[in-house]
């Protein structure tokens, strides 16, 4: 399977940025305005780094000279002293400018700001969708540590300007001498960087192959450590086929290195050969014009000197741009992911104000909906209409639309045919995120956070504990809570708190209960959330819950049909719409398909508890 996939990514077309090099260059040069300093901090970098190589060129060939003209030991004391002083300064000052990395660091948090504001305020469908999803995993990817391309971009574009400024300080230096010089650099130095870009590339093709069956091999040794597959290895006697497939793995990487390996040779013997030839090119050529008398030694010295240094000059200018055009792909798709595409209306509609005691009646009309890999829709020609302070409950089967229904209704979704209406009007008008106020939940997934219980009841850093406390007693979990070290400081979620404490299911679900209070909404949605409860604990939460919405919309989903007593209407959903409807003793005495289901679960229950009581 993990071959099969590799070969389909193989076959798909590269997509292409949407913003350019230049385009992506000028808005980091925009963005820096949220980081103060940072483009003061760099040049200053680029200065002294520039101080350094011009001081370093000139000073062994100026203290030749001195010799050559046979002047005194103090002027040659002194200009050793004027050349040491400069470089040990520049030097102390580059050292601590590269200490400061706090502004680079701020500036990838910048990224990582927009991205989760983007992550966490986006249309429910996006996160769906496959493209959007892509973009956002390669965005973290773009900003996951301090070589990502999020900080390092800004070390690669001042390196290009400080390759910039040597290049032309050694090219106006190097004229002085001959053209022929020149062109003799720039072409062996332009072919050594053709070819060692072509070997690059084939040891990035390298990497790709032999990250298959890495991630192969990665994967089975990971299995044999996992808890979950120990009592599978023994029962089953996996040990030999685990083996077996690590070696196969371990085969297939190592014949990729050892390919690897000698592509990376036999371009570090042409990158020396180059090297060589340049070197003896300029030596001779030299050498050649000093025996005529036309450069002193010192010359001689500081042009030969300047020629492996525009060397580096010219083949940093090129890696810096090819580097700069990768971390520039990077940037393009952090910038497509923060711009992604909205389906709904988050701002720009109609306002809405909520009211926890409003009057609120939402209606499907007509509607149909299919997912976008669905063979059919879950939905068809769809009608139903919640009245204000109605307690209704849906049930069927599962893939009866149940869960569809319920993210129609409080917006998660849009209908592809039909409106969801709220008193009247089409929700698809107002401010989506105005429309969320509406809603208070407990989905069958609900979210437990890494934070203390009075953060996780009111999903904020500043919650209200007065108000904490009394949702928690309304759910019947305060005495559990106020017995905890710490109370409402408790915090939750082991995976970031060791310390943490683990509340049972029943426990959470009235933590839950507690969030719903806490937020006071006027339309309540709960979508199976007592799923993995036993049905004694579930029927003690569902009369809870009856109890707290009193007097509010409240639109349940439940597997267990027992529950929907308490509820003033029941609608049975079956091959996209409504096959019964009414109350839950009218359900029964109808004796269609509620009943059928309703006979099968008690008989279930029924057997349980025979089972139980022998």
């Amino acid at each position: 399977m993990m071959f099969m996939s590799g070969k389909k990514d193989q076959k798909k077309k590269a997509e292409k940025p949407q913003y350019g090099m230049g385009s992506n260059v000028l808005y980091l040069l925009r963005l820096s305005r949220e980081v103060p300093g940072l483009l003061l901090q760099r040049s200053c970098l680029v200065l002294v780094s520039v101080i350094i190589s011009v001081t370093g060129l000139y000073m062994s060939p100026t203290l030749l000279r001195i010799l050559e003209q046979h002047q005194s030991l103090e002027r040659f004391l002194g200009t050793l002293c004027a050349f040491a002083l400069v470089l040990v300064a520049a030097s102390a000052v580059k050292g601590y400018l590269e200490q400061q990395n706090v502004r680079l660091i701020v500036s990838r948090e910048v990224f990582l700001d927009r991205i989760s504001t983007k992550a966490g305020t986006c249309s429910y469908p996006l996160l769906q969708d496959d493209s959007f999803r892509n973009k956002w995993e390669k965005s973290r990817n773009a900003t996951n540590d301090n070589q990502s391309a999020a900080e390092d971009i800004w070390r690669t574009m001042f390196r290009i300007l400080q390759n910039l400024i040597c290049f032309v300080i050694y090219l106006v230096l190097l004229t002085q001498v001959n053209y022929f010089l020149i062109g003799v650099t720039l072409a062996t130095t332009g072919l050594g960087y053709l070819v060692s870009y072509h070997f690059v590339q084939k040891d990035y093709q390298f990497q790709e192959e032999a990250s298959k069956p890495s991630r192969g091999g990665f994967w089975v040794f990971n299995a044999t450590r996992n808890p979950k597959l120990a009592k599978d290895v023994r029962i089953f006697g996996m040990r030999d086929w685990l083996e077996g497939m690590y070696a196969k793995y371990r085969k297939l990487a190592e014949d990729v290195q050892k390919r690897r390996a000698k592509n990376n040779i036999l371009a570090d013997i042409i990158s020396l050969a180059l090297d060589f030839l340049r070197g003896a090119v300029a030596y001779a050529y030299l050498l050649f014009i000093t025996l005529r008398g036309n450069l002193s030694a010192g010359e001689f010295l500081l042009y030969f000197t300047a020629v492996g240094g525009f060397t580096s000059w010219i083949t940093g200018i090129l890696s810096g741009f090819t580097t700069l055009h990768r971390q520039s792909i990077e940037i393009s798709m952090i910038r497509e992911f923060c711009q992604f595409p909205e389906p709904f209306r988050m701002e720009g509609g109609r306002e809405l104000t909520v009211d926890a005691q409003g009057v609120y009646e939402l209606e499907l009309r007509d509607v149909s909906y299919q997912y976008p890999n669905g063979k059919k829709p879950v939905l068809e020609h769809f009608n139903l209409k919640v009245r204000s302070g109605e307690k209704l409950a849906v049930v069927g089967v599962n893939g009866a639309g149940k869960t569809t229904l319920i993210k129609l209704l409080c917006g998660f979704l849009d209908p592809d045919r039909g409106a969801v209406l709220l008193n009247g009007v089409d929700i698809r008008e107002y401010n989506r995120r105005d429309y969320y106020r509406l809603f208070s939940a407990v989905f069958q997934d609900f979210s437990i956070l890494g934070g203390s219980i009075a953060e996780n009841v009111a999903q904020c850093t500043t919650p209200d504990m007065e108000k904490t406390w009394s949702c928690l007693e309304r759910a019947g979990v305060r005495e559990r809570i106020e017995r905890l070290p710490g109370g409402l400081d408790a915090k939750l979620e082991k995976k970031v708190y060791p310390e943490a404490v683990e509340l049972s299911g029943g426990e959470t679900q009235r933590l839950m209960m507690a969030r719903m209070l806490y937020k006071d909404a006027p339309v309540i949605l709960l979508d199976e959330p007592t799923a993995a409860l036993d049905a004694l604990a579930e029927q003690d939460i569902y009369e809870r819950y009856n109890e707290l919405t009193r007097g509010r919309t409240s639109v349940y989903i439940s597997h267990r049909l027992a529950s929907t007593r308490f509820c003033d209407r029941v609608i049975l959903l079956e091959d996209g719409g409504i096959r019964e409807e009414g109350t839950h003793e009218q359900l029964l005495a109808l004796g269609g398909r509620y009943a059928e289901l309703f006979q099968v679960q008690s008989k279930y229950y029924r057997e349980e508890g025979v089972r139980e009581d022998a």
